[in-house]
């Protein structure tokens, strides 16, 4: 007869899921409490971040101090909440594992920059004032400087090493809301590494180059985006700048009509060559088609020597767009027949001048008096806040780029977004490319926009890097009769009027090579060639108004196929909407 027990074997089996399943529900209770913890800590860290950076901004250190070791402790919390091993067990699960080990890396990145680059930051906003650099009087005082550019190189490393972390993270695999998150952490880590590592630049380079060892000058290249070249647009104007002792003066200006073409051009790169022929090295205008600017910046000092003579000290290269940052920090300015605000100085400098000023000597006499205004306008009446915030929005946009005659000086700033040059690729980071020149001859590029993609993956079993340009005409459809015959080139360089024609380059990850070239799902000639150790694929487009025309290019090899795809191009009067897709093999 049974005793009405279960067999001894079946008992230890239903004891043991029993157990199992107690242990799971305690596991989820504690994830779910300590998640609970950890969320409701980086919330504060959110929130106290925000009124932290309102304080340093109005220069409340007193009031800031306590908010960062607000922000150190529930930052340091939501790390411990989420590092403990039983967390880490629950981010090895398939599809909520990701979701997890998100939140894991948001707590460590927060917690690491508050640890590492906020005490430091605190302690240098205490000598100077971070928002202004001492500027006062169209004078920076140079003196803080050698005692900040070290509590700034801790930050900046700090800030560099988080902002690598968050690209790390794959927001594709998490929930919408954490996904969300985890691009406003990105893009937040972004800025902060951008700002202080511009600060910690500056640190370093501002006291020589400002001449705080002796006098130095510098040529001052403007360029229109109305007529693109690589670096941003063909130069219109150029100028020469004084800095002695921390403060910048304006002592010359001329023309591009200043510089006639060489009849011997000046050395170039092989890529340059193959890329433009000798076009940069006999016409200042086209300089800025050079794809590295330390190559640019150098033929720029050049010209400027070879026409003027004296010493150069380094380059700067600013678009017109940067103009409108500036005014949102001067206000209004009058030059010309114009009255420009931060809302319309693009506009003028890029399109209304050419109607309401026929003569292009004085459209050059205009744009000299709008770059003189501006130029005194900021070193004088600008709120020192407004200014540098101005310049650095600018440099974010890779609007300003700079290239110095002095080795060690040139070292640190090749380094840098503000040096112009092409980042070599490592294990954080592969990066692409798109340049876009002009060979209208006029200044359609008021009317031109770019939107690129970039997708990585397989293909044919091979790691692929993908990179999709589509390239606009937005003229008006009688742009040929409505618009001025300097704007259109007027066929001059046979383009018909309103068409814009342009050379579009496409440059890949280093040591890949182009595997499938395609414009429009087609085949069509193209020009190749190597930047360093990238393959760059050009097409030469011609576009009527209202067209419009997709480049695909496919690479394959060394570097291809990686997850953290940078994205490098000429900057336009209007960003492009730059995006990454899933993968679609054209081939």
């Amino acid at each position: 007869m049974s005793d009405g027990r279960l067999p001894v074997r079946r008992r230890w089996i239903g004891w043991t899921v029993g157990v199992l399943l107690s242990l799971l529900l305690i596991a989820i209770g504690w994830v779910a409490i300590r998640g609970i913890g950890a969320v409701n800590d980086l919330q504060q860290v959110a929130k106290g971040a925000t009124q932290l950076k309102a304080s340093i901004a109005a220069g409340d250190l007193d009031g800031a101090k306590p908010l960062a070791r607000s922000v150190a402790h529930n930052a340091e919390s939501a790390h411990g909440l989420t590092s403990d091993p039983v967390w880490h067990a629950f981010g090895a699960l398939p599809w909520i594992g990701p979701n997890f080990r998100a939140v894991s890396d948001i707590a460590e990145i927060a917690d690491d920059v508050a640890s590492d680059a906020l005490t430091p930051l605190l302690d240098v906003a205490a000598d100077v004032d971070l928002t202004s650099l001492g500027f006062a009087g169209g004078t920076i005082d140079l003196t803080p400087f050698a005692e900040i550019a070290g509590p700034l190189g801790t930050a900046d490393a700090a800030l560099t090493a988080a902002q690598l972390k968050a690209r790390h993270i794959d927001a594709d695999a998490t929930l919408p809301p954490l996904a969300e998150a985890i691009r406003t952490l990105r893009s937040s880590v972004g800025e902060a590494a951008t700002v202080v590592g511009s600060l910690h630049g500056a640190a370093v380079l501002l006291p020589t180059m400002l001449g705080g060892e002796g006098p130095r000058n510098y040529v001052l290249a403007m360029q229109n985006n109305a007529e693109l070249r690589s670096s941003g647009g063909i130069i219109g104007s150029i100028a020469l700048l004084h800095a002695e002792g921390g403060r910048i003066t304006l002592q010359s200006q001329a023309s591009t009509r200043d510089f006639p073409p060489l009849e011997t051009a000046l050395p170039l790169s092989d890529s340059t060559i193959a890329l433009f022929e000798d076009r940069p090295g006999r016409y200042l205008q086209n300089i800025t088609s050079i794809p590295d600017f330390s190559e640019a910046g150098a033929a720029i000092a050049a010209r400027w020597q070879g026409r003027f003579g004296g010493t150069v000290d380094g380059v700067i290269a600013v678009d017109a767009v940067v103009a409108r940052h500036l005014l949102a920090a001067t206000g209004d300015l009058a030059f010309g027949p114009f009255t420009a605000t931060s809302d319309n100085v693009t506009d003028i400098l890029l399109s209304e001048i050419y109607a309401a000023v026929p003569d292009p000597v004085i459209q050059d006499e205009i744009f000299a008096q709008a770059a003189g205004a501006l130029f005194g306008a900021a070193l004088s009446g600008a709120d020192p806040r407004a200014l540098f915030g101005a310049l650095s929005d600018s440099a974010a946009e890779g609007r300003i780029r700079i290239w110095s005659a002095h080795e060690a000086e040139e070292a640190v700033l090749a380094r840098s977004a503000l040096g112009g040059t092409i980042p070599g690729d490592g294990v954080d980071a592969t990066y692409v490319g798109v340049l876009m020149n002009d060979t209208t001859g006029g200044k359609m590029d008021y009317y031109t926009r770019a939107a690129i993609e970039t997708s990585i993956g397989t293909c044919q079993g091979t790691p692929t890097t993908q990179v999709r340009v589509t390239w606009t005409n937005t003229a008006p459809a009688d742009a040929a009769t409505s618009l001025p015959a300097y704007v259109t080139a007027d066929g001059f360089y046979g383009v018909p009027a309103g068409t814009v024609r342009t050379l579009i380059a496409v440059y890949g990850p280093e040591g890949a090579t182009p595997s499938h070239i395609d414009r429009d799902g087609t085949d069509e000639g193209v020009q190749t060639a190597m930047i360093g150790d990238r393959s760059t694929v050009q097409h030469e487009v011609s576009l009527a108004p209202g067209e419009s025309t997709t480049i695909t290019i496919e690479f394959q090899g060394t570097g291809a196929g990686e997850r953290l795809t940078e994205v490098l191009h000429t900057p336009l009067i209007d960003t492009p909407d730059t995006t990454r897709k899933p993968l679609r093999c054209a081939s």
